[in-house]
């Protein structure tokens, strides 16, 4: 395979150059600094391993926008046009004290496993929103935390607060559905969901997944299961959890061959993910049910 590579602009402190692969290539390669967080149209897609490379394999076609985030760094946005697969960044060093103390949050935030350390992260942002309180992502991450500690009303609060200075703020409006429906609020998370997905001009997964999740609790198994399908296009199988929650749907409304399929589709994804035991168990009996039914052409 031949490489041509382009040097696309140099910025200061910032370098990146952009490499063209073959066009049967689907891989998009990202080279930066080690233990980086990468987003593309802010999703989640991966972190760097130590030597600052990550392989996404599934990119769908047309324009990205890819954010990257390192401990100690300035987080940067930079553009990806069509038909270019490899993207190298080289962040630039932050003294900001805000922005530092925002990325211990989250980092705490994820690793948080009891009500101390989240506590703890929680705290950090705190410190970050008292430097700069017009920081939405902080507000956001604390509104997460707020959530997993069942404070609604200061989650609320969070939200509110990261709109002020952000209005149309497409993840704070899905993290506020997931409030409403953790709060038992149904109507207003499916509101609140639309919303978000209305603010992400169609794309927003997490409250595609939210929409589909308050379905099924009102029983409109249909309704999730198209909700589960749109959040794991938009998502390019990042989140081989979805797979096992379109499955799950698919048993409530007695369609074991389709279970079967989103089944297998998380066991080639995440052969040791957290549901990956609990499928092997029930595929056999599924199997079986799927070649019982009458194929209607």
């Amino acid at each position: 395979m031949t490489y041509r590579t382009y040097a696309l602009s140099i910025f200061g402190p910032l370098f990146f150059t952009i490499a063209l692969v073959g066009q049967t290539s689907s891989i998009l390669t990202i080279q930066s600094e080690s233990n980086a967080v990468v987003w593309i149209d802010e999703i989640r897609r991966g972190t760097t391993d130590g030597e600052g490379n990550l392989a996404i394999k599934k990119l769908s076609p047309g324009r990205h926008s890819v954010r990257v985030r390192a401990s100690g760094f300035k987080e940067i946005t930079v553009p990806l046009t069509p038909g270019r697969h490899s993207l190298s960044v080289k962040l630039v060093p932050t003294t900001d004290r805000a922005e530092l103390l925002f990325q211990q949050a989250e980092i705490a935030r994820e690793k948080s496993t009891d009500q101390a350390s989240r506590e703890k992260a929680a705290g950090l942002y705190r410190e970050a929103l008292a430097l700069r309180s017009a920081y939405p992502a902080a507000h956001l991450g604390l509104a997460r935390l707020l959530m997993d500690l069942n404070d609604f009303d200061k989650a609320h609060d969070e939200i509110a607060a990261a709109r002020r200075t952000r209005p149309a703020y497409a993840e704070a409006s899905a993290v506020e559905g997931r409030i409403y429906r953790e709060s038992a609020f149904n109507d207003e998370a499916i509101s609140s969901f639309r919303r978000a997905i209305r603010e992400g001009n169609g794309f927003q997964p997490e409250a595609h997944v939210g929409l589909a999740r308050v379905f099924e609790e009102k029983g409109q198994f249909n309704e999730a299961i198209v909700e589960y399908k749109k959040a794991i296009a938009q998502l390019s199988d990042s989140e081989p959890v979805i797979y096992q929650l379109l499955g799950a749907a698919y048993e409530k409304m007695e369609k074991p061959k389709e279970a079967v399929a989103a089944y297998e589709k998380y066991l080639e994804l995440a052969p040791n993910g957290s549901y990956a035991a609990a499928i092997r168990s029930i595929l056999d009996q599924l199997k079986r049910e799927a070649a019982g039914e009458q194929i209607i052409p």
